[in-house]
């Protein structure tokens, strides 16, 4: 074998042995807890709802791992362990419930669940402004910041008489919220934190 020939191998055989690491890095399983969004992430009062996207870890089980949407009726559906209901439970719930059904059907489990998106928490804005509809709520959002996001008030908007309908306990309350005042640094206590299903009505 000439000097060439033999480094030609070499090359190769290093190659092959690159490959051969990366091939198994990649299949090795990735804990659990790596995976996606973390708890500490997620907003405080958090509870799963309806269209939201959650990955479903099981360890060293590639094939019971995915991403579930969560069903208008509040379900998910697993392989091999069916329908659960999610909707109305916190994430380590649901977690809990998945590791109790698979463990009929399978031993030494390491369940996980992460939160991919959160679809179900919302806020809606309507009336003179650019964008009116419905705006996802996944962290602290007051009037003022969905005002902007929604492009702002129109020529047309009632700045002063703007109101922020609530549910609360069953209850339906209406909130007063002076744009003009909370845009020249008054009566900020106005400019309130919003939450899940609050709707700003700009006439």
């Amino acid at each position: 074998m000439t000097a060439q020939s033999f480094r030609a191998l070499t090359v190769v055989v290093v190659c092959l042995i690159h490959l051969s690491s990366w091939s198994l890095s990649a299949q090795k399983p990735v804990p659990a807890d790596s995976l996606g969004q973390s708890d500490s992430a997620l907003p405080a009062d958090y509870i799963i709802g309806a269209e939201d996207v959650l990955g479903i870890v099981f360890w060293r089980d590639q094939e019971m791992t995915g991403d579930v949407t969560v069903r208008p009726d509040g379900m998910i559906t697993l392989p091999l362990v069916g329908d659960l209901r999610a909707a109305g439970l916190t994430p380590p719930a649901l977690r809990d419930i998945i590791q109790k059904a698979a463990g009929k059907y399978l031993a030494d489990l390491n369940v996980n669940v992460v939160v991919r998106q959160i679809n179900s928490r919302k806020v809606f804005i309507t009336g003179e402004v650019r964008t009116p509809g419905a705006y996802p709520l996944t962290g602290p959002r007051t009037v003022m910041q969905l005002i902007a996001l929604a492009g702002g008030l129109t020529e047309y908007a009632d700045a002063k008489s703007i109101t922020i309908a609530r549910l609360e306990k069953g209850q339906a309350r209406s909130l007063k919220f002076n744009y003009r005042d909370v845009a020249r640094g008054k009566n900020l206590n106005q400019n309130i934190e919003l939450r899940p299903g609050d709707t700003v009505v700009v006439p």
